[in-house]
């Protein structure tokens, strides 16, 4: 079986969705901003992945998951903010009420998001 080998492919996809994140956030549509920080730090872990073991990574959306598999040692406030990014991209993934879930992401919250994804996927690269 030939090894998979373009973690670069990952993080560029990764870079591209997280210019996305910040163009979702300018427009103000927070609820898309925080999907995109989410798919994002995804790629990016999911690149980490590659570049570790030469294989194509499982198809989830489970942050989680994949820091865990890796066994990647980071702060405790990055894996709670990952693990809370999972938590609430899934109601912004798929809103039960659009109104209610847009209502609780202000301009703020969503800064902080975008913030500290930019400062984790940096991260996550140089691993």
């Amino acid at each position: 079986m030939e090894k998979y080998k373009k973690y670069e492919e990952w993080f560029l996809q990764s870079d591209y969705d997280l210019d996305t994140a910040l163009d979702m956030f300018k427009a103000g549509r927070y609820i898309y901003c925080i999907f995109m920080c989410h798919l994002s730090l995804e790629k990016a872990l999911k690149g980490l992945w590659v570049k570790r073991t030469e294989e194509y990574p499982a198809k989830l959306h489970d942050l989680i998951y994949f820091v865990e598999k890796m066994d990647l040692l980071m702060t405790e406030d990055y894996y709670e903010f990952l693990f809370t990014l999972n938590k609430i991209s899934v109601p912004a993934r798929y809103p039960d009420d659009l109104i209610k879930v847009s209502s609780s992401y202000s301009k703020n919250r969503t800064n902080d998001i975008l913030t500290q994804t930019k400062e984790i996927q940096t991260w996550i690269k140089e691993q």
